[in-house]
């Protein structure tokens, strides 16, 4: 095992990293912008080195200085997280140039992989079904139109490398295509350090879902399970769950019977999840390879017991799978819900700033993933997620259930989240069935506004008027003259409330 290792990211996914190392034993060596000295991840490294400013492109996208951190901390690899440079192949060779291992796929098969069209160029070869759409890049509006009329619209603009919905644009019409093509160059550039972008069929109504795979030398790869993802907003996933509602026994097998030949397709090595859309008709076709640890990858571990960051670092420094697919079970339900740092009562502007106050979920069954903190400051430069709830069951009804009263117990004061809309999903019908898609969010979001909460400031201002008129009312029972108790029962006192009650307890 490593004896010390370099993690090029932040935030949660580079604590959770940090916790692994630490059970395991592994110095571990954090990096960080100007803006996140105060963060978790910082402090909970062994060693800390700031390399930039606030702007991904002057810290964590800028090769040259992380490697060069890497050299100077003294570190044997680099764990590269997700998002930012986890599927780029030009960082992982800079580390391998360096003599340092990148904990990760290979530069030769991230090459392979990391582009999006190259992948399924492999799947196709390997007989596994894709969405239609263009087998190279476009460099230009009128390019793209060109692939478009070929498959026919509606279609998606998508980031050629990298992924979490930046850098996509559906066009129903040339004009939205024109309009949305600079957009999504732009949101892939500023993501993954790439433009490039390419075209295919806009499916309606399909499920998303992925297979969780580790892959060791020599071709040998087991499977964790499938993930539904289709619960997303404008891309984005917003909630996960295993197993998926939507597959039987025999689906399951076939659907994980194409990721397995993906990943021996592509020579894959280490972790990382092969993702398919699913047809009304029940029709799986291949979407893209992550060569990375997913954001969601706690729900796989939850029904599985296998630590993924431990056997990513075990494969990248001894060359060997220590599992066999028959040592993992999946038992019972996982759910996952990422809570982002935006407004939704604002059309899910960014929320960023101090966060005043936050208190964690807990309970049977209850994981939480955060670098958050009572004073904690979210910046406004990188992506709004700022905890992930996931909690497992004994079956679906039960991890709603434990999910519901998470989301009751988490309080963050200071920035606006998301978790108004994770309560409401959980309330509503066609989810509860298991009866929802990936354009379901878009269509269930269209009507939808948070509900007001009565803040404790007018809890309190409601009290005391309602006391003060109390108080001059004629008393009831003048003849009694016993003390007031404070804790007398609401049947024999004015009906205030339970709110007002309580306060009066207090």
């Amino acid at each position: 095992m490593f004896r010390k290792i370099l993690i090029a990211n932040r935030g949660e996914i580079a604590l959770r990293i940090i916790r692994t190392c630490k059970r395991l034993k592994v110095r571990t060596v954090a990096v960080y912008s100007e803006p996140d000295l105060e963060s978790r991840h910082v402090t909970g490294a062994d060693e800390a080195y700031r390399i930039g400013y606030g702007p991904p492109s002057d810290s964590y996208l800028n090769i040259a200085t992380i490697v060069k951190t890497a050299k100077k901390s003294s570190v044997e690899a680099v764990h590269p997280g997700y998002g930012f440079l986890a599927e780029n192949a030009d960082f992982a060779r800079a580390c391998e140039d360096a003599g340092l291992v990148f904990i990760g796929p290979s530069s030769k098969v991230l090459g392979n992989a990391a582009n999006k069209f190259e992948s399924k160029r492999f799947a196709k070869a390997a007989g596994v079904p894709v969405v239609p759409g263009a087998n190279t890049e476009v460099q230009s509006a009128r390019e793209a139109e060109a692939e478009a009329r070929k498959i026919g619209f509606p279609v998606l603009l998508k980031a050629a490398f990298g992924g979490g919905g930046r850098g996509m644009r559906i066009a129903k019409t040339v004009k939205e295509l024109e309009q949305g093509f600079e957009t999504a160059r732009s949101e892939a550039n500023t993501g993954f350090g790439h433009p490039e972008l390419y075209v295919e069929k806009y499916l309606q109504e399909p499920r998303h879902i992925e297979v969780q795979i580790l892959a060791g030398p020599r071709g040998r790869a087991v499977h964790l399970g499938e993930r539904e993802c289709s619960l997303q907003r404008r891309y984005q996933k917003i909630l996960e769950e295993t197993p998926s509602p939507a597959l039987d026994p025999k689906k399951r097998r076939q659907l994980i019977s194409l990721a397995l030949r993906v990943i021996k397709a592509t020579h894959y090595e280490n972790a990382g999840t092969v993702e398919f859309v699913m047809s009304k008709a029940g029709e799986f076709y291949y979407l893209e390879t992550n060569k990375r640890i997913q954001v969601e990858h706690l729900v796989s571990e939850m029904v599985t017991g296998v630590d993924i960051v431990e056997k990513q670092l075990m494969m990248a420094s001894e060359h060997r799978l220590d599992l066999s697919q028959d040592e993992i079970e999946c038992i019972g339900a996982a759910m996952n819900c990422r809570i982002n740092a935006e407004d939704p009562a604002h059309g899910f502007i960014p929320s960023s700033g101090r966060v005043e106050k936050f208190v964690s979920p807990g309970g049977p069954g209850v994981r939480v993933d955060t670098a958050l903190y009572d004073g904690a400051l979210v910046p406004e430069y990188y992506d709004s997620l700022i905890a992930k709830i996931a909690v497992q069951g004994l079956d679906r009804t039960e991890a709603i259930g434990r999910m519901r009263v998470a989301l009751s117990e988490t309080t963050v004061e200071g920035v606006k989240t998301t978790i108004p809309v994770h309560q409401a999903i959980l309330e509503d019908r066609k989810f509860l069935q298991g009866n929802y898609h990936a354009q379901f969010m878009d269509k269930m979001l269209s009507g939808w506004k948070p509900q007001q909460k009565t803040t404790p400031e007018e809890i309190a201002a409601i009290f005391l008027t309602m006391k003060r008129t109390t108080d001059s009312a004629p008393t009831l029972n003048a003849q009694k003259t016993e003390p007031r108790s404070r804790w007398r029962s609401s049947i024999e006192e004015p009906q205030l409330g339970k709110q007002a009650l309580f306060l009066e307890g207090l």
